[in-house]
């Protein structure tokens, strides 16, 4: 049986930067957890961590144990170092690496994205460096209402479908749509295509 995590009690004598670290902690997990689209209940299957515990991180009721910490970053794909990181206190500059940066595979397992957007902005903006083998399909349901993507396409040929509209883009063009629906980008050349994506989680409202 798990064990359960131990609440902080107060005056336990944490240091301030023990508080800080949880608190950006729980940030911090939960951030990455919605950039991936999990909900608690997705997350605690994937990392073996009770859905409960998780909850408790997140808010901040809670000190985890590192083991705890490790099973989550596995789970969000990121390295323990990154999700302990205070970016409160970090400098301006910061350099990711390519095992720093979360990856996301369609169904079919032809198209990839990296995560490359901040994750303090992943509620309402998120951007992902997308690339597609020919014939790969990425059918993503709907987000928030008034949702707007934009993809730049850097290179070959994509296109989207939206609410049984279909655009094509080749490379220089840019494809901007609602993504408060089921949308579907596809690589319709004959080799590899690569593009930008940018997603507005609280753009304003289309007529």
């Amino acid at each position: 049986m798990a064990q359960r995590e131990k609440p902080p009690e107060r005056g336990s004598g944490l240091e301030p930067g023990a508080h800080a670290i949880t608190g950006q902690l729980g940030k911090t997990i939960q951030r990455l957890r919605k950039a991936y689209n999990l909900s608690l209940s997705d997350l605690a299957e994937q990392s073996g961590v009770a859905k409960s515990i998780i909850s408790q991180i997140e808010r901040n009721e809670t000190n985890p144990t590192l083991a705890t910490v490790w099973r989550l970053s596995q789970a969000l794909d990121v390295t323990v170092e990154r999700v302990l990181a205070s970016s409160d206190e970090a400098p301006f500059v910061e350099k990711l690496t390519r095992a720093d940066t979360p990856m996301l595979q369609s169904e079919d397992g032809l198209c990839r994205l990296a995560i490359i957007g901040w994750i303090k902005t992943v509620e309402w903006l998120q951007y992902y460096d997308f690339h597609a083998e020919p014939g790969g399909v990425l059918d993503s349901e709907g987000h928030q209402l008034g949702s707007i993507e934009c993809l730049s396409v850097l290179e070959g040929e994509l296109e989207v479908e939206v609410g049984g509209v279909i655009e094509t883009a080749k490379a220089g063009e840019t494809l901007r749509y609602r993504c408060d629906r089921q949308h579907v980008i596809r690589n319709v050349g004959g080799g590899h295509a690569h593009a930008l994506m940018v997603c507005l989680l609280k753009a304003a409202v289309l007529d």
